[in-house]
């Protein structure tokens, strides 16, 4: 099977005539790539920028050849997003609901949706979940919910935005070895470097601009040591005041 490729070309993002986002150049086709960088380095809004949600202002940006922002019809089948909180993306009351809504948007009629849903539950051991309020759910559930939602819409491509950050321990060893199971291309925002440390590819973003591209081993070092290197400043400050 032929890799997925995410393409950015002189991409460009402003707000207010300030620069949010300026990548000149990027060509993703690794299995599982994952972005680091401070709070406010721009991760979320690159990622957005890839799954066709925001404009960019200037340049273009492709998942295999589909513009993302342009072409919505075929980017929804392209690519499907969970963001940081699951609250901010579910909007129906049970689950069966919340993984039938996207497919309704794919064209599937309300009973074809409900019958693919419940499929999608059942494969991953989760029928009895069906007709639970979503309400009911434990934070990480809910990720998992929003994950399955997602895959239900059989994406070639999943954004994840700090899908690590509420869950407990448990509950994001049981979501990375479930990540690990996907064929699909997963791109990942963590805060935490170890998530990545066996991903194929690491991006390290700052104010908008890629610092490091490579191997986990060599640009979570590299960004590990710039974090701690604040770290120390931020307290020597403190201190001293």
């Amino acid at each position: 099977m032929m890799p997925n490729k995410i393409s950015l070309r002189s991409v460009n993002y402003q707000v207010n005539g300030e620069t949010i986002i300026d990548v000149p150049n990027l060509e993703l086709t690794q299995k599982r790539v994952g972005i680091v960088g401070r709070n406010g380095s721009g991760k979320s809004t690159l990622v957005k920028l890839i799954g066709g949600l925001i404009k960019p202002t200037k340049g273009d940006i492709k998942i295999n050849e589909i513009k993302v922002y342009t072409d919505r019809k075929n980017a929804i089948k392209t690519v499907g997003m969970v963001f940081q909180n699951p609250d901010h993306q579910i909007i129906f009351p049970t689950v069966s609901q919340e993984l039938a809504f996207g497919l309704n948007n794919l064209g599937y009629t309300k009973k074809e949706s409900l019958d693919k849903a419940l499929k999608v539950l059942t494969s991953f051991g989760k029928s009895h979940w069906a007709e639970r309020p979503v309400s009911t759910l434990s934070e990480g559930q809910k990720h998992l919910v929003c994950l399955l939602s997602v895959l239900a819409m059989q994406p070639a491509v999943i954004i994840l935005d700090e899908p690590f950050t509420g869950p407990d321990i448990p509950t994001v060893r049981v979501l990375s070895r479930f990540l690990a199971t996907l064929e699909q291309t997963i791109l990942l925002i963590s805060h935490d470097p170890l998530t990545l440390s066996d991903f194929d590819r690491v991006i390290w973003l700052e104010k908008g601009h890629i610092v490091l591209d490579g191997k986990p081993s060599t640009v979570l070092e590299e960004f590990e040591k710039e974090m701690h290197r604040i770290g120390d400043n931020d307290v020597e400050f403190e201190f001293s005041n």
